[in-house]
């Protein structure tokens, strides 16, 4: 990271979240600004902007905040402690695991959704072949 710092307009930006979520996930404690202006405005980090879109990719998925939170403070942990115990370590990897198997889940739920949705629309645009008027001279 090169320490540059950005607003929350720009992060807003470069995330596609809104500026009222980005407070509401700093309100519940997903992010944190890594700092503040002399005029008191947020400043963010690249390190903040992953941190958001993380947050972004689950939410669709159907993780609740309190899993959010839960996934980013094991992967902050697996991150910032080289010295963790054998043991800690592995419990921190095995959550990570199990948000991964039910992110994998959600996904393969999402395909044959879209599947449903594809094949409906093609049924859709047959009637409509089908029943449109003939306009060959």
């Amino acid at each position: 990271m090169d320490g540059k710092h950005m607003q929350i307009g720009e992060v807003a930006a470069r995330t596609e979240l809104s500026l009222r979520t980005i407070r509401h996930y700093e309100e519940t404690g997903l992010v944190v600004p890594s700092a503040r202006s002399q005029g008191g405005f947020r400043l963010y980090t690249e390190t903040d902007v992953q941190r958001l879109m993380v947050i972004r990719r689950m939410k669709p998925l159907g993780f609740t905040l309190d899993q959010m939170r839960d996934l980013l403070d094991a992967t902050d942990r697996l991150d910032a402690d080289p010295d963790l115990g054998p043991d800690e370590r592995e419990a921190l990897l095995k959550r990570v695991r199990e948000y991964e198997q039910s992110a994998a889940e959600q996904v393969e739920k999402l395909r044959v959704q879209l599947s449903r949705a594809e094949d409906f629309a093609a049924t859709l645009r047959s009637r409509l072949e089908q029943n449109a008027p003939d306009t060959r001279p």
